[in-house]
């Protein structure tokens, strides 16, 4: 008996289509290729981002290593990295480079909700800004976290040595080339040391 072989076929998007899809034809989508990563905004238009360079990779990986070891000794929540998506409260899915969640809250998820995007908005959110990334899109995904119910984020932008950083209900702070970034009263006791980043 023979079997059907699936074939994968690269797909061009022209900057000049936008394609919506629902939530869940998004879920659809996303699960047939998990080798993509792929965001959708409020409005339902697909992102498709290609990967990271080796050098952001590199870094990334640095800064959840240290959220994760924190969490793991906290035990206070649950810790994420940018292959993680979540539905947030204004229908959009993302995927931020790191994220972490109270436990009450990711506890109070049914199992069925935490395996797929999980729709909760989380506490605390990372960007890290990689070579080509635009600054503006990433401040406008800053804010829509915020608004959808983030605590603390922060907005990692290497090209100019800066970190922008998002709170509810206050005006964005911008620390020039910082050593370490306090997780304040969202991560308690947590600092991020940003020398492996900005070297």
């Amino acid at each position: 008996m023979t079997q059907a072989k699936s074939q994968t076929l690269a797909v061009n998007i022209p900057s000049t289509l936008t394609l919506t899809l629902t939530h869940e034809q998004f879920i659809e989508l996303a699960l047939a290729n998990r080798d993509l990563q792929l965001e959708r905004t409020a409005t339902g238009e697909l992102i498709v981002m290609p990967p990271t360079g080796s050098d952001t990779g590199k870094r990334n990986f640095d800064i959840a290593g240290q959220l994760w070891l924190w969490n793991r000794q906290t035990k206070l929540g649950v810790a994420f990295d940018s292959s993680t998506g979540f539905y947030l409260p204004n229908g959009s899915d993302r995927s931020p480079d790191a994220v972490w969640i109270r436990q009450d809250r990711w506890d109070a998820l049914s199992t069925e909700q935490q395996e797929t995007f999980a729709p909760i908005c989380p506490d605390f959110v990372l960007e890290l800004r990689s070579k080509n990334d635009s600054i503006e899109k990433l401040r406008a995904k800053m804010r829509e976290y915020i608004d959808n119910g983030v605590r603390l984020g922060w907005l990692i932008d290497r090209k100019n040595k800066q970190v922008e950083i998002y709170r509810p209900n206050q005006d964005v702070e911008i620390l020039n080339h910082p050593a370490n970034l306090s997780g304040e009263d969202v991560l308690l006791e947590f600092v991020l040391d940003l020398t492996e980043v900005w070297n």
